[in-house]
């Protein structure tokens, strides 16, 4: 998602100062390779690990207000060109956010494996 806003929203390309070449999302500039860093981080820290809920259903608040309001930015533009672009994986996110939450997380559980 953060790889179709950068693309569409920065134009990013290969000469570009600070531009960034990430395994999943391709190009990115410095500010869009920060904030994929930063949800991968607290993806990472997550107290729910693999059953977390979509952020939309989550109690809790994993990111910073001014870093949230980005990254609904990016969920605002991509999440609808999901469904022509990766429409397994729009799918899946759909059927992801019909989850029940969790009654509270106990401990950190990882939500990578690795």
């Amino acid at each position: 998602m953060v790889g179709m806003y950068c693309r569409d929203h920065h134009g990013v390309v290969q000469a570009s100062p600070g531009a960034v070449v990430d395994a999943q999302a391709g190009l990115l500039c410095g500010d869009c390779a920060a904030l994929l860093d930063y949800a991968r981080a607290r993806l990472d820290r997550c107290p729910y690990g693999a059953a977390k809920p979509t952020c939309a259903a989550c109690p809790t608040h994993c990111y910073k207000p001014a870093l949230r309001e980005q990254v609904r930015a990016v969920m605002r533009f991509s999440g609808p060109r999901m469904l022509t672009r990766h429409p397994v994986l729009a799918t899946a996110h759909l059927i992801d956010g019909r989850r029940r939450t969790p009654a509270k997380a106990t401990s950190r559980q990882p939500h990578r494996p690795g």
